[in-house]
């Protein structure tokens, strides 16, 4: 081994260790199941988006992480009061300080000691170096708590407050109390109300400068409270905030956080994990295993929020306050969130998955349209397809009933037939959509050709071939409701639809391409043509990747590629097929195709089902030793640890199914299809009382593959079980071994 690769791997080692060892050593690390999760897994993105060290109680407004461009950057520019929506925005950021309050104090980064933070989902503290302070958090629902400890010696005491969006806003001091709000994405406020430990000097800034005030409005403006020198070193901040008013921000203070200790609500905030985390209990596998797979859990649980207060809330989709007896959740990407999120939350949490699918239709109600990416200000147009359509059918087939299933389908059926499928782009159908509903496909424009139709978004493009498949999907989910509710007629209509995945079958070229308007094969290289992203014909993936989008007709699959055999060799194809070009050629054009094997992405969505489609061959083996391979060298228990944009949960949901050993394929179809284990023992406590295992007898890093199965004490000979089985209660027994049983599961 060289110096060079033995300097790399010493680095890699330690990154590993110091993120593991720096976590398990401090106070805060919590007791059970909680003690594995670290929230700095994969905090350093592959190529574009890292994870966040977000605090939060599970589902919950008051979402904090410091600002920072990554783990790697030892500078924090701010802690915000929330994060208001994922990745898309913070109000109200604070920051403590020595020296002297000036106009350049609020640009000014502080540097940070990685081995003296602590990031748990229920606390947070790190030591900025330059100042000698110690910052804390822990967080409510609609509430939180900051504690600054300043050195002993200082003359100078102060927080600095400043908006992150260039809008409106006000901050007022008077006394120890501090009200304000922030105008977040041009039209919504929202408020705060905050009381210190300590009362102090308020000054103001605007546009950089100071100004002598206790109050001030407008745009780029901030706020400064300097404290006594004589005082307490240590000065807190409780606070509140609200999308309703400045009245109920303080309400929301009264009840979370007045008079109650910093201690009291941080106990609180890990009862309220641990009360998650007792959900789904493993035995066996490694430290890393089980670090990889109860952090995947709590990801999985940042996501929706619920944004009720005193049973009222904002809603950004008709911009009106409502009243309402159940919760309200927004935040959601269902493009990343259908696949595994969603149904996992079904099993575990179907009361809170019933309450989030209710959220859908009273959004499609207020808005007119049923969302695909609900944030607080609407519907964020992002990404293709009408995934929502999925989710809803999936969650009532699992028996979640507890929404308006007519309402939900009138706007399902609106979307289909009257709204735009164009790739990030909200509103009422155009002339492309009329020509899909006409010819069933979405047509392309020929490398060059100069696109004609204004609604289409310069850099998103067409997305041609991903969007016919995906539409494809949301109407067999469409029609397979419509059966479900007996609109047979509607049923008969988008069942058609639904294989309109095969008008851009090419035979010739064994892959799904793109047509024009006049029916003629667009001839291109469908690993790497399309501009960036591929997306003139597909979305941030290749046509390798887009091959296998046919989640809900993986037998016209199999027939298009001529048989299962032909299906299973096209399968080991893409992992073994290569890229044709410099790994940084490919990705320099495919920044979100992280995680590569072959053309296979495991850091992108659209692959999650992939490795699983061998349990449709006669080599349900192959799916096993797939799985393991991805989780083993993809999921790593470090800073690295997460192969491409983890999006909120999306991603790790796949990382918590997989790793229980089973996977739902197809969204919409309540079954689930068996992989491979890493744990001896999984119990899942369900929410009707009964019990869930899986037992994975001699489960080890080798003895991987399945030997036999039995359910509930019956032989098991195919690699699928249904929701209902699974809901009843009962046990899934393996007896794993070191090499395949290449008969058992076909």
């Amino acid at each position: 081994m060289s110096i060079k690769k033995l300097l790399s791997f010493t680095f890699l080692f330690s990154a590993t260790l110091s993120v593991a060892n720096a976590q398990a050593t401090n106070d805060n690390s919590g007791s059970g199941n909680l003690k594995y999760i670290d929230p700095r897994i994969g905090n350093v993105g592959q190529l574009l988006e890292p994870t966040r060290p977000t605090v939060q109680l599970p589902n919950q407004v008051i979402r904090m992480y410091p600002q920072r461009a990554n783990y790697i950057d030892d500078q924090i520019s701010s802690f915000p009061l929330t994060i208001v929506s994922h990745r898309q925005g913070e109000v109200f950021g604070v920051k403590p300080f020595t020296k002297t309050v000036s106009a350049a104090a609020w640009r000014q980064k502080q540097t940070w000691d990685h081995d003296l933070e602590v990031t748990r989902p229920w606390y947070y503290s790190t030591y900025l170096i330059d100042e000698d302070i110690t910052v804390e958090f822990t967080p409510g629902k609609k509430a939180g708590i900051y504690r600054f400890t300043f050195p002993k010696e200082a003359t100078a005491k102060s927080l600095l407050f400043g908006q992150y969006n260039d809008a409106p806003g006000a901050f007022n001091v008077s006394g120890n109390i501090m009200t304000g709000y922030e105008t977040y994405h041009d039209n919504i406020k929202v408020y705060v109300y905050g009381e210190f430990s300590q009362t102090g000097k308020a000054g103001a800034m605007r546009n950089g400068l100071l100004i002598d005030s206790a109050a001030m409005q407008g745009s780029k403006i901030g706020e400064y409270i300097t404290f006594p020198a004589q005082g307490s070193n240590m000065i807190e901040l409780r606070y509140a905030i609200s999308f309703v008013s400045q009245q109920q921000a303080q309400a929301n203070f009264n009840e979370e956080v007045k008079g109650k200790t910093f201690n009291s609500i941080k106990d609180a905030a890990e009862k309220a994990w641990a009360n998650v985390f007792d959900k789904i209990k493993v035995e066996g596998g490694t430290e890393a295993q089980r670090r990889s797979f109860y952090t995947a859990y709590y990801r999985c649980n940042e996501r929706m929020v619920d944004i009720t207060e005193d049973h009222k809330y904002y809603s950004g989709f008709d911009n009106k306050i409502h009243t309402t007896q159940r919760p309200f959740y927004t935040d959601d990407w269902t493009w990343d969130t259908y696949l595994a999120l969603h149904p996992l939350r079904a099993i575990l949490n179907p009361e809170m998955e019933g309450d989030m699918v209710n959220s859908y239709v009273t959004m499609y109600q207020q808005g007119g349209w049923v969302p695909t990416f609900p944030v607080i200000y609407g519907d964020h147009a992002c990404m293709n397809g009408f995934h929502s359509s999925i989710m809803i059918l999936d969650d009532y087939r699992k028996g979640i009933r507890s929404f308006n299933a007519e309402e939900a389908y009138k706007g399902m059926y609106k979307n289909a037939t009257q709204a735009t499928m164009l790739p990030w782009r909200n509103g009422p159908k155009t002339s492309l959509d009329d020509f899909y509903y006409q010819k069933g496909y979405f047509p392309a424009l020929h490398p060059g050709e100069k696109e004609t139709v204004p609604e289409v978004h310069p850099f998103e493009k067409r997305q041609a071939v991903a969007v016919t498949l995906g539409a494809s999907f949301d109407d067999w989910a469409l029609a397979e409701f419509a059966k479900d509710l007996g609109k047979n007629k509607d049923y008969q209509a988008f069942s058609v639809r639904a294989n309109n995945y095969k008008n851009l079958w090419d035979n010739n070229m064994q892959m799904f391409m793109p047509k024009d308007s006049k029916g003629d094969w667009i001839k291109i290289d469908p690993k790497f043509d399309g501009g960036m992203g591929g997306r003139d014909y597909y979305d941030e993936n290749n046509g390798w990747t887009y091959l296998w989008q046919v989640q809900h007709d993986i037998k016209g699959l199999q027939t298009l590629m001529g048989g299962k055999q032909a299906f299973e060799n096209r399968l080991d194809q893409l992992f073994r097929e290569p890229l044709g070009r410099s790994k940084y050629e490919f990705q320099a054009k495919f920044p979100d195709a992280t995680g590569l094997v072959g053309q296979y992405s495991m850091g992108n969505e659209p692959s999650f089902h992939i490795p699983y489609l061998y349990n449709f061959t006669d080599s349900p083996w192959k799916t096993q030793k797939r799985i393991r391979f991805l989780l083993d060298v993809w999921y790593k228990d470090n800073i690295f640890g997460i192969p491409g944009d983890e999006d909120g949960g999306g991603m790790s949901a796949f990382v918590v199914f997989s790793s229980m050993g089973f996977y739902p394929v197809t969204p919409g179809l309540p079954v689930y299809t068996i992989g491979s284990p890493v744990f001896s023992k999984v119990t899942l406590d369900l929410p009707n009382g009964k019990q869930f295992k899986l037992i994975a007898n001699n489960c080890s890093a080798i003895n991987k593959y399945i030997q036999s199965a039995k359910l509930n004490g019956q032989p098991l000979n195919t690699p699928w079980f249904t929701h209902e089985q699974l809901t009843l209660g009962g046990v899934l027994e393996l007896e794993m071994g070191p090499k395949p049983n290449k008969d058992w599961g076909k």
